[in-house]
């Protein structure tokens, strides 16, 4: 299946579309067979959703990982933030004073 040069979602949902679509066109096939024919079909479909849950499945698991990697990163930086802030009190007020400042004369523009 050819996959699109989009984003990361984009290209999953390609992909789970196609599996969607190749299940159903064989489903529909299945309903016009009989007999051993139908079972086959409908084993072949049976096997197409199992690996797009398993594929979905281990999308998940590859997302919370990266959440818990991103959620990690923001703990360490705030912590680092902290330490330097109680560590360099002063500088860190004169930012924060400018900041204030300049976000001020921003809004009062409007």
């Amino acid at each position: 299946m050819p996959q699109s040069s989009g984003t990361p979602s984009d290209r999953l949902m390609d992909e789970f579309a196609g599996i969607l679509s190749d299940a159903q066109d064989m489903l529909q096939r299945a309903n016009t067979e009989t007999g051993d024919r139908a079972r086959d079909m409908r084993s072949q479909v049976d096997a197409k959703l199992l690996r797009g849950k398993l594929r979905l499945q281990e999308l998940q698991g590859e997302a919370a990982q990266r959440a818990r990697e991103a959620a990690q990163r923001a703990r360490e930086a705030a912590r680092a933030t902290d330490d330097y802030v109680h560590e360099n009190p002063w500088p860190a007020l004169g930012v924060a004073v400018v900041g204030g400042f300049v976000i001020g004369l921003l809004m009062n523009r409007r």
